[in-house]
């Protein structure tokens, strides 16, 4: 018996078309549906239209509120594909990744291409899109991003291409597998397995990424607007400028949260830098470290930990659990 599959469109690539004004969301999710041939023989489709937009537009609450449909719908479907912009992709997923309570197979699948350019990539990715889902394999693996004929973890990829079809990577750990036109084939299931059943979030978080020679003029704005959570983009282990961790100290002295990650895409932020501004001298400060997590998805899992009222000595907990 065919597999119930859900299909959530929230706009992107995928459903643009070029119009005098440039490349903008044009396509209905039952118009993309129609794009692939024979895609209802894979599975007993049903569409949800989220929204239409291009994902620089999608918000944290947004995201949220999508996790909350997704739950709400999930029980009378097999599995859930949602079509997402790539800009905004690894965070929209990841925001699921922390709030989704189902061990059901929920994949994310998007485009580089839109629907006018040679060798679009769009239909080709949610056909496999689709096969993931209705794999049962796939069943109690996490939330998982379907692209390029690969499949992994939304808490280890990154868009690493503003233009090549294939845009993501996830250094350290690699894909968790990859779809091949006779199967579905696993080589791993992602270490990273939590969850946090959360009522709202808290959006107010601030990112602030370093460079050579900033002020703390940014976190000085941040504390004095009463942000709830900041994050630091910090260099290399997690090290800043001293002006810089002066704001630090005196926005944890004053209850707010400071979560450190760095600039660099490979490896992890770490405690072992003592001078003015190391990243020992941060944490020993009260900074919580966010190892391997990248920025954009420490920002969410602040807002969701802040969303359950954790204390700051919690949030640095549970980030440590977390720690690649």
């Amino acid at each position: 018996m065919k597999k119930k599959i859900l299909i959530v469109t929230t706009g992107g690539t995928i459903s643009m078309k070029a119009g005098a004004d440039g490349v903008v969301p044009s396509l209905t999710g039952s118009e993309i549906i129609k794009l692939i041939p024979g895609i209802d023989s894979i599975a007993e489709l049903s569409l949800f239209e989220f929204s239409n937009i291009p994902s620089p537009m999608m918000t944290p609450q947004k995201m949220f509120d999508l996790s909350g449909l997704v739950t709400s719908m999930i029980e009378d479907f097999d599995g859930v594909v949602i079509t997402h912009g790539t800009d905004t992709i690894e965070e929209t997923s990841y925001m699921l990744f922390l709030t989704l309570q189902t061990k059901k197979p929920v994949i994310f699948t998007a485009a580089m291409r839109s629907n006018e350019e040679t060798g679009l990539d769009g239909p080709r990715n949610l056909y496999n899109a689709i096969r993931v889902a209705a794999s049962d394999k796939s069943y109690d693996r996490g939330v998982m991003l379907a692209v390029n004929d690969e499949i992994f973890s939304v808490r280890e990829v990154y868009k690493s291409s503003t233009s090549q079809t294939n845009a993501f990577d996830a250094p350290h750990y690699g894909v968790l597998g990859l779809i091949d036109v006779d199967d579905i084939i696993y080589y791993r299931k992602s270490e990273f397995r939590y969850k946090f059943k959360v009522d709202r979030i808290e959006p107010d978080v601030d990112l602030i990424k370093l460079c050579a020679g900033i002020s703390r003029k940014f976190i000085d704005h941040s504390i004095n607007s009463g942000v709830k959570g900041i994050v630091i983009e910090a260099f290399g282990r997690g090290n800043v400028n001293p002006e810089m961790k002066n704001g630090i100290v005196d926005a944890i002295h004053k209850g707010i949260p400071v979560v450190i990650t760095s600039r660099v895409p490979n490896g992890r932020v770490l405690g072992i830098y003592g001078y003015e501004g190391g990243a020992k001298q941060l944490e020993e400060n009260g900074a919580i470290m966010g190892y391997d997590l990248n920025s954009e998805k420490a920002r969410l899992k602040l807002m969701v930990l802040l969303g359950l009222n954790k204390s700051m000595d919690e949030i640095r907990d549970i980030f440590k659990e977390d720690r690649g």
